[in-house]
Formats: structure tokens, sequence, C-alpha cells
């Protein structure tokens, strides 16, 4: 049988067969961990810093164990990455075969039931959207898999609404498409494979329809490992909660329709109905006003005018759903719009209900959408029933998990008992790499010019570097003063987040070679800029989650009433995990040298900041403009000054 050290040797298999590779000490004292791991069934939460090599770490003994493994990714992207690329390439050096399969949501396959109905549409005259059908069209003739990543369209095309299906008006078997349906195949494969890739957002949906008894899309594995697993908990919330959107509603009405048309011409009092639900989710958003917002469910129902529209909602959902009863029997499509408007009935029953202690309502508007949400206060308690109802390994692993050296914190949101944990420290040379700079001077984050200076410091730093620069923020309203500013100031291409989509936008940034690029959260983690394109990161605050995010707020308030400390226990760990992913973008590989800038004074000046400082990697720290200017051999270093600890 083959060894680890056989595998990941400085003589392995690894390095005797794939080009790059080297022997890492922590990349193999990971993959030994996992192994011992899946080999006990017990559980590891492990952090691996940047440049470790977790992804063959994991890859590898889930491969020899000959166990079934279930991987699951924090985003799309990395499923691909890890099934297309990563994947075959410790496979074929293993030379072990593994029957493997890649598994997304249903809204990642074409619905050809769905693309039929948006064909025959006569609403959907929009020159763009028939000129995407077309393209949508021509691609289902000879797709197999029916993975919507194949098509070179936008993940935001407008076109993918309506031709992927959502549990809401996916027909299942009862669908004339069923036999060539590509989400069944792609879950067929699932089950009868020895390793299945998925992403956080399949594998929490998954546990929430097993939580209600019914979760059957994931097939059952030996071994659980989740990367990226510092996202689990967020996006777990999102799934045991109640959701109504407006797209949900719009749909349903949208649908209705069609399907009137295909079943039941003769009742044309149901396109009314359908008409009067749509008008009812239009009033609602507009009752809401204009801007992109997240409230507490309070501001909505202490305006009578929301109150009303949302109970004209609530009306014209079950006036669509006696309409569809009267019709019960003569369409499969229309018996499963009844089936969904009972459903939304239901959801929007409990929505109006009293909510229980341990959840919180609230609503959020964007653009023309809105949702309406009952989240979780927390998750453990989901988490905590799974791992005894399925004894098997658990391998939990990120490159930020850990505040200091405790993984505390992550364990005690998913309910983790008992666990091993583990750490391995990056094998870059922060020290010789990277400069940690804190300027002086800059004034609080709560002070009226702290922007305008954030701006100032940026034109000086980005000339310093001749762009090549992140700068990442924490607020949407501060990334569009300081990008409003930077115009005319620099003489480098500006990319802001919004103005076009994210990978574009990453694209754009590698191929100039000399872009500043400004971004808020997405761009915090998961982006990968390897080499000279990205020599600058600056972070404008100390990234703390808003206090008015009703969600956090209301955790805030559950934390208080249980005697505890909500910024210690809460707000300060997510804070440093996310600056521990900001600051992961500079470095990511053995040649890159950059400058972490974090402009927010609070860092030196408050208690906790030490807490940050001992989650980082051990970058020189400097308080001087004149070592960045060195460091970017702008102007001769300075003569020797204090030791970095000093220099603080």
């Amino acid at each position: 049988m083959t060894t680890l050290a056989q595998v990941f040797g400085s003589a392995g298999l690894l390095t005797q067969r794939l080009a790059g590779f080297s022997h890492r000490a922590s990349q193999q004292a990971m993959a030994q961990a996992i192994a011992r791991a899946i080999e006990s069934r017990e559980t590891l939460v492990c952090e691996a810093g940047t440049g470790t090599g977790k992804t063959f770490a994991y890859l590898v003994p889930a491969i020899l164990s000959g166990r079934k493994v279930l991987i699951s990714t924090g985003t799309r992207n990395l499923q691909d990455q890890l099934f297309h690329r990563d994947l075959p390439q410790v496979r074929d050096a293993l030379g072990v075969p593994v029957r493997a399969a890649l598994l997304k949501g249903r809204a990642n396959y074409l619905c050809r039931h769905r693309l039929a109905l948006a064909l025959e549409d006569p609403a959907r005259h929009d020159p763009q959207l028939r000129a995407q059908l077309r393209q949508v069209q021509d691609w289902s003739k000879t797709t197999r898999r029916g993975d919507v990543a194949e098509l070179a369209l936008p993940e935001d095309a407008q076109v993918w609404p309506a031709v992927t299906s959502t549990s809401d008006n996916c027909l299942g078997q009862t669908c004339g498409q069923w036999q060539d349906c590509h989400l069944a195949a792609a879950r067929r494969e699932a089950q009868a494979a020895d390793l299945v890739v998925v992403n956080h957002h399949l594998f929490c949906a998954d546990l929430a329809l097993k939580d209600e008894g019914f979760g059957e899309i994931l097939p059952g594995a030996d071994c659980f490992i989740l990367d990226e697993a510092h996202q689990l908990p967020e996006v777990a919330a999102g799934f045991f909660g109640v959701l109504v959107s407006a797209r949900q509603v719009l749909d349903l009405a949208r649908d209705t329709e069609l399907e009137y048309r295909h079943e039941a011409g003769d009742a044309p009092e149901l396109p009314e109905r359908a008409a009067g639900l749509r008008r009812a989710a239009q009033d609602l958003r507009l009752c809401l006003g204009e801007g992109d917002r997240r409230g507490p469910w309070q501001d909505l129902i202490c305006d009578p005018e929301p109150v009303r529209a949302l109970d004209a909602l609530v009306r014209r959902v079950q006036s669509l759903a006696q309409g569809l009863q009267a019709l019960q029997g003569r369409g499969k499509g229309l018996d499963a719009c009844l089936g969904r408007a009972h459903e939304l009935a239901t959801r929007l029953a409990l929505l109006t209900a009293p909510v229980a202690a341990d959840q919180v309502r609230w609503f959020e508007v964007q653009g023309r959408g809105l949702r309406l949400h009952q989240t979780p206060l927390e998750v453990a308690a989901v988490f905590r029933q799974q791992f005894e109802r399925q004894r098997c390994a658990w391998v939990f692993t990120s490159a930020t998990l850990a505040v200091g050296d405790s993984f505390a914190h992550f364990a005690s949101q998913l309910g983790i008992e008992g666990a091993t944990t583990a750490r391995w420290d990056s094998p870059f040379d922060y020290a010789r790499q990277a400069l940690w700079f804190v300027p002086r001077g800059l004034p609080e984050p709560a002070d009226p010019g702290y922007n305008a200076a954030v701006l100032d410091l940026a034109c000086e730093l980005v000339g310093y570097s001749q762009g090549r620069a992140f700068l990442l923020f924490t607020s949407h309203r501060a990334l569009r003063e300081v990008a409003d500013g930077l115009a005319g100031r620099i003489p480098f291409p500006i990319l802001v987040q919004g103005s076009a989509p994210r990978g574009e936008l990453l694209r754009r940034f590698r191929d100039l070679g000399n872009a500043v690029l400004l971004g808020t959260a997405s761009f915090w983690e998961g982006v990968d800029v390897p080499g000279e394109a990205l020599s600058c990161v600056i972070i404008d605050r100390l990234p703390f989650a808003s206090p008015g995010d009703p969600v956090l707020a209301a955790r805030i308030e559950a934390l208080r009433r249980r005697g505890g400390n909500p910024f210690a226990e809460f707000q300060l760990p997510q804070a440093v995990i996310a600056l521990k992913q900001g600051a992961g973008r500079l470095i990511r590989g053995g040649s890159d040298r950059g400058v972490l800038v974090v402009c927010d004074p609070r860092l030196l000046r408050r208690s906790y900041g030490h807490t940050f400082l001992a989650s980082l990697p051990p970058m020189a720290r400097t308080r001087e403009r004149e070592r960045v200017r060195a460091f970017f051999g702008v102007a001769s270093a300075p003569p020797p000054g204090p030791t970095a600890a000093a220099d603080q």
C-alpha cells in the first residue's frame, strides 16, 4: 500500500510526476493528520497557512483511504478548480482508480422544461434576453452535463433564472424531461462515486432537508472534508431559516401564466389572479423605498403602508392557491404551481407569526429585489445533531479558523466538541517577503475626515507601488468616496467593484499589471493574484461587522441576555478572521513581495489590537513611510532603525 511518505517525500510520487511540486513538511504533516482522522472516524479542525498546499494534503489521504469521501468548497469557482485541475493531477500521480463526481446546486444546471417554456413566452421580448435564449438553445443541443459554467455567459445574465430550476418550480419525477434531466444525472453520478465534490451552499441546503427528514441530494459518506470552513456558519444560517423573495413570487406568477396557456386556457380568471399576485409583490417592494439596505423587521411593521402591502401579498397568494386548487389535475405544471403557492403561503404565515427568541426576522432590498428573512441566531445545535446522526470522519480546514492559537470560536459556532486541532504556519518567508505598515497620524475611523485621510494615504502608497494594489473596504460608502477621489489623482487604471463582474475585474487587474482595484467583502477572500500584479494591499478599517446589521444586532442582544460578552465572544473573533482573509491576498507565492497597510489606528491604540497582531503572519512591521518607500525601491533604505517590535 502506498504511504504518505512515498507520496509527499522529497523524492516521492508527487515530486516525480508533477512539474514544479516540492516537498513541504507542513503539507505532509497535514495529510497524515487527515489520514488519521479518516481512519479513526474522528473530527479534525485544522488551519493551514497560505502556501501549505492544503488541497493536495486532503485529496491524497481521501483517495488512498478507499472510503466514500465528500469534499465541500467555499465557492463554485474553487469547486470547479478542485475537480477539473487538482483532482486529476493527484489521481494521475497516484495511479489509483477513483470514481469522482462534481455536484452543484440545481441553479447550475440547464432545465430543459424551463427552457421550452421560456422560448414560448411572448413576454420575453427584450432583445438581449432573446439573444441569450438562442445561445442557450444552441448549447442545449450539444451539452452532456448541462452545467451552465460551460457557456460563456456572465453568472448574472438575465437568462439563467429563466432556464434553470429552483426547489420551488422543479416538477421532479413528474416532469416530461425527467429521463434527460441534467440535475438528476449529476445526482446519480454522485450516488455512484467514491469521491464527490460539492460546495457549501449545496452541502448546507441538503443538511437543511435532512433536518426535515427529506435530505437525499448528497450521498452518505464515510468522511466529510470541508475546505474554507470559516464560511460554514454564515452559509448554514441562511438555509435553516425562512425566506420569501420577490423573485419567488414573480416566478410563481409568471409560471402560472405559462402553464395556464398549455393546460387550462379555458380558465381566464387564473391569469388575472397571477397578475394580482405580481402587482402585490411589486407594491410591497415600492413601499420600502429606493436604495439597497438590510433592516430589522420592526422597521417594516412600524409603518402601516408596508404592513398593508404585506397583508395584500398574503391574500393574493391565497387567491392564486384557490384558483389553482379549482384546476387540480388539469396538468403537471399547474399542479406544481399549486404546491408552490401552498408552500409560499406557509412561509408567509411563519413570517407573520410571533418570532421565536432564537430567531431574528429581517428584510433586505437590492435594486428591484426584496427578500424577507427569518434566520436562526446560531446553527450549533443543527450541526451537533448531524455529528451524532452520522458517525464518520469530519475534517474542517481553512487558512483562517484560529484566533491566535485558539479554535474555540469556530468550534462553538458549529457545535464541535472534542475535536483534534492543529495549525501549520505558512512556509513563506514573511519577514523577508512582506512589510506590515500602520501609518502614523490618521484620525479615528469615526472622524468625519477619516475617508479623506485614507484617500490621501492611498494616493501616496500606490505611487510607491506603481499601482499593483488592492484597496479593501468595510463599507460601500467608504469605497465610493475614495473611488471618486482617486480619479484624476493617480496615473494608474482604477477598477471599482460593481463596474463589471467580479471575474472580469480580476482578469483585467492581472492583465493590466499596474491597476488599482477597490472592493468590499467579496474581494477580501477567494481572490488569488500571485506575482507582481499585486504588491500592496490597503485595508481601510478593522473589519468589524456593522452593529446596525439586523442579524448581528440580534446575536449581540442574545449574548447579552445570556450574560456573555458579545464583543469578546463574537464581534472580535469574526473581525480577526476577516482581517486574516484580507491580509492573505498579499503573498500568494514564494517569490511574491508586498506591503500590507492597515490604516485603522485602533490596531495599536486599543487593548484588543494584540488579538489581531497575534493572528497575522510574522511580517516585519513599521509605522514609517520611509521604510515603505525603501521596500519598493523608491528611495535608498534609511539607516538601521529599531527592531520590528519596537518600530510599532
